[in-house]
């Protein structure tokens, strides 16, 4: 199965690299270019296509969808060219409705940002439509967080409300962070190979394969978006990459208290490990939001408020800018992995290297904010 995961990853770099330089032709032939967004969003506007999402999606959804298809309706077919299947082929067709269910749910935020991208959606509609998707794929399939620990009833409702919230704020973050040229396809793809390791660690062949696609498609999408961009994912990409990594996250099962010789860890708070993963966008989220509600501004309207802008305001230039935060994104990612088998005291180390991160990260910010919008009084 390792054989079968790694060559879907070379498969979705193989889709998507040439898919995303023929988009990036055929937007600019046909005028499919970044548009100004909602009303008070601030951004600044360059004539390159914004349909690169097209490409990233149909890497990963168009394997997975085919394979669905081999699974109904001729499994031996299946088997016959990849034989490492047969002995999960159960496992894989008890699980075909969930994949069908994430499937839609991931059309639906596609063409939600597609026809975004063209024509600009409002706030709450967008978010109306994320939450509906969001409980839709909680409640017919078996994307849960925590599931294991909390059990069942009120457990299972605590579950069911934490998954929705988990969904909309990864698709959000995702989104927050696609504002500078590589940022989200490379945190991304980081992000979807730690957890595709930690899938294959785990035993978990589909999750990594599905998560081997999403990590080549980004990466073959990287080849026309690292700065300076020939085009850009969009929304359309990046509601899409936001949903598939936040599902993907709460369908893997970080520890089992019940199995001392568990590949990922016994310890409860190996369970924090998605957050880890994630901790960079997650971040920016949290601090652009709070940022923007505290001075009486909707949070869903862009502007330059972003870490990612900050460190190009400090001095950097945006391709290092970039860099910087795939390095620590990186950084975070890979020491989420092994977090259920850390001892407390190392667990305690973790968590005070990323609360150091978010700290350097804050300083930084704040001191660029202060030059922005310095105290009443100060006559700057």
């Amino acid at each position: 199965m390792l054989a079968i995961v790694l060559g879907l990853l070379l498969l979705g770099f193989a889709l998507s690299a040439p898919l995303s330089g023929l988009l990036a032709r055929l937007g600019a032939r046909v005028g499919a270019l970044d548009t100004p967004g909602a009303k008070g969003h601030v951004k600044e506007l360059r004539p390159i296509p914004n349909i690169g999402g097209i490409a990233i999606f149909w890497a990963v959804i168009g394997p997975i969808a085919l394979g669905l298809a081999a699974l109904a309706l001729a499994p031996e077919r299946l088997v016959a060219w990849a034989p490492a299947i047969e002995p999960h082929l159960g496992r894989a067709q008890s699980t075909m409705r969930d994949w069908l269910v994430i499937l839609i749910g991931a059309l639906v935020l596609h063409l939600m940002g597609l026809y975004d991208d063209r024509r600009a959606i409002s706030a709450w509609p967008k978010l109306l439509l994320q939450l509906a998707v969001a409980v839709g794929t909680v409640l017919f399939s078996d994307v849960r967080l925590l599931a294991s620990f909390l059990g069942d009833g009120s457990g299972e409702v605590l579950s069911i409300v934490l998954t929705v919230v988990w969904i909309v704020v990864i698709v959000n973050a995702v989104n927050f962070i696609d504002n500078m040229d590589g940022l989200a396809g490379g945190i991304g793809m980081i992000a979807a190979l730690c957890f595709m390791v930690a899938t294959i660690l785990n035993g978990q062949w589909f999750i990594a394969s599905a998560l081997a696609l999403l990590a080549g498609s980004l990466a073959g999408f990287l080849v026309w978006n690292i700065p300076p961009a020939a085009i850009f994912m969009g929304d359309g990409g990046s509601l899409f990459v936001g949903y598939i990594l936040a599902c993907m996250a709460a369908r893997t099962t970080f520890v089992d208290a019940a199995h001392p010789d568990y590949a990922l860890g016994t310890a409860w708070y190996g369970v924090f490990m998605p957050i880890l993963v994630l901790a960079i966008p997650l971040y920016d989220g949290v601090y652009v939001t709070v940022w923007r509600v505290r001075r009486g501004k909707s949070p869903f309207v862009g502007g330059h408020e972003h870490i990612s802008h900050r460190l190009v305001q400090l001095g950097l230039s945006k391709r290092r800018a970039v860099l910087v935060l795939w390095l620590l994104t990186a950084v975070t990612a890979m020491s989420g992995i092994g977090l259920g088998l850390m001892k407390p005291w190392q667990a305690a180390l973790v968590g005070l290297q990323l609360f150091g991160i978010f700290l350097v990260m804050l300083v930084l910010e704040t001191s660029v904010a202060r030059i922005e919008d310095p105290p009443k009084g100060s006559g700057g």
